[in-house]
């Protein structure tokens, strides 16, 4: 029995509106033959709102990779704590239970991984294991709560902690002039989020069964190009078709369990786009009202990369209205084209202690023997 617990997300305080990304696209790349497509699709996103780790001002600044990634750790190790310390409070546990670390992110580097200073710096004990995931970018959200869940399957007494640490800004790349760079200006926000899966015990989302999925020869269509400045990001305009072949795998998971995919009672799942949400309602046969969890995330943070499942989680757990043993599906999109999906029951159980409710707007905290 693995349960993945209500997770904790928090974003950072400097927040940048679609009304300022449109304006600042329109300064810097006033010059641009495409401009006005790319404004176009900055404004069809759906994106409201996004928050930054820093001021637009230093954002659109690139002082190196090096400065780059070191900002990073910096405000990893500044932010993640206070997040990992709720997550850990909302499935009742203490790090001292947790047997499993995993890390997801794919916006900044570092070697021993955020794992080993989490273990070192928030109590955790030193046999934890640890798995750090960096090269699956969106999907790496699903992959992180699949992993967990094969974790505590084979291990049903044990825990796993999931934590998901997207600082997109730092990928801002001023000369990168391509269309999907444009885009990608407009769409992408940063976040922390975490969630722990239980062995036993807890209440949330029972997960059952877990699949992935790879469309081949789309390797291209998504990826970093990794050069003296950093992370490139490589946007192929047909990314948003990918849907159509995608959700047939999504449909053979539910089969898989005897269940039909169309008449699940809960869908959380990567917000990439509109377009993507748009087109599994098509291809799935659910209401648009079925994804409303994942457009809310894509609408006030934009997306937030492999943050994006666990804080569209968070918003059903706010909604308060899943009924006990409501079917549901989960599921991660990203390079490759690849899709980490799960199904799962809602199940109730004894009242965790919930740190705080949500609105955290400002999550940055000194860590236990922080340095």
């Amino acid at each position: 029995m693995a349960v993945l617990c209500r997770p904790a997300v928090a974003v950072p305080e400097h927040v940048i509106t679609v009304e300022e990304t449109l304006e600042h696209a329109r300064r810097v790349h006033a010059d641009h033959p495409q401009l006005p497509l790319a404004l176009r699709l900055i404004s069809n996103t759906g994106v409201r709102k996004r928050h930054l780790i820093r001021p637009i001002s230093e954002t659109l600044q690139h002082p190196g990779f090096e400065v780059r990634n070191r900002i990073y750790e910096e405000q990893a190790k500044l932010r993640v704590p206070a997040v990992v310390s709720r997550a850990l409070a909302n499935s009742g546990l203490r790090a001292e239970d947790i047997d499993l670390l995993v890390y997801v992110s794919c916006t900044g580097f570092m070697m021993p991984s955020m794992t080993s200073w989490l273990i070192n710096s928030m109590g955790f004990r030193h046999d934890t294991r640890q798995l750090p995931i960096a090269q699956l970018g969106c999907a790496a959200g699903g992959a992180a709560i699949n992993r967990a869940h094969d974790f505590c399957t084979a291990y049903p007494d044990l825990n796993a902690l999931i934590v998901a640490c997207e600082f997109c800004s730092l990928c801002y790349q001023p000369d990168d002039h391509d269309i999907g760079s444009l885009l990608s200006n407009g769409l992408f926000g940063d976040a922390v989020a975490a969630a722990v899966v239980r062995g036993s015990g807890g209440s949330g989302v029972l997960l059952e069964r877990n699949a992935a999925a790879m469309i081949p020869n789309t390797e291209d269509w998504i990826s970093y190009q990794v050069k003296a400045t950093g992370f490139h990001f490589r946007l192929d305009k047909r990314v948003p078709t990918t849907m159509e072949p995608l959700a047939p795998a999504l449909r053979a998971l539910a089969d898989r369990h005897r269940w039909d995919v169309a008449g699940l009672d809960f869908y959380i799942v990567h917000a990439g786009g509109p377009r993507i949400l748009d087109d599994l309602t098509k291809f799935l046969g659910v209401p648009p009202v079925a994804f409303r969890y994942s457009r809310a995330t894509l609408t006030e943070y934009g997306n937030i990369a492999s943050g994006v499942v666990l804080d569209a989680l968070l918003r059903m757990f706010d909604e308060g209205s899943v009924p006990d043993r409501a079917r549901g599906l989960i599921a991660g999109f990203g390079p490759g084209i690849s899709a980490e999906m799960a199904v799962g029951r809602w199940v109730s159980g004894p009242e965790a202690t919930i740190a705080r409710p949500r609105g955290e707007r400002v999550a940055v905290a000194r860590p236990l023997g922080g340095r």
